[in-house]
């Protein structure tokens, strides 16, 4: 008996405790917070993606530059 009641109280307490947080994806503000993280996790990408471009970049005219000095040399 007091096995059965172990078990019944708890799962009234997870599902008292697990209960906001299904709710919490039907409210404006979950909605609101949820867009805000997606849109700074873009930003965030976009940014990463333009410095390793500019990275690239970089190399490829510092190696373009070290061959044209090589070649001076020669």
């Amino acid at each position: 008996m007091s096995n059965r009641m172990g078990i019944a109280s708890v799962f009234v307490l997870s599902s008292m405790l697990l209960s906001p947080l299904a709710m919490a994806e039907e409210s404006r503000a979950f909605v609101a917070q949820n867009a805000a993280r997606q849109t700074a996790s873009e930003q965030a990408r976009q940014e990463l993606a333009a410095k390793a471009t500019e990275r690239a970049q970089l190399q490829q005219t510092s190696t373009s530059a070290q061959s044209t000095d090589t070649s001076k040399d020669s």
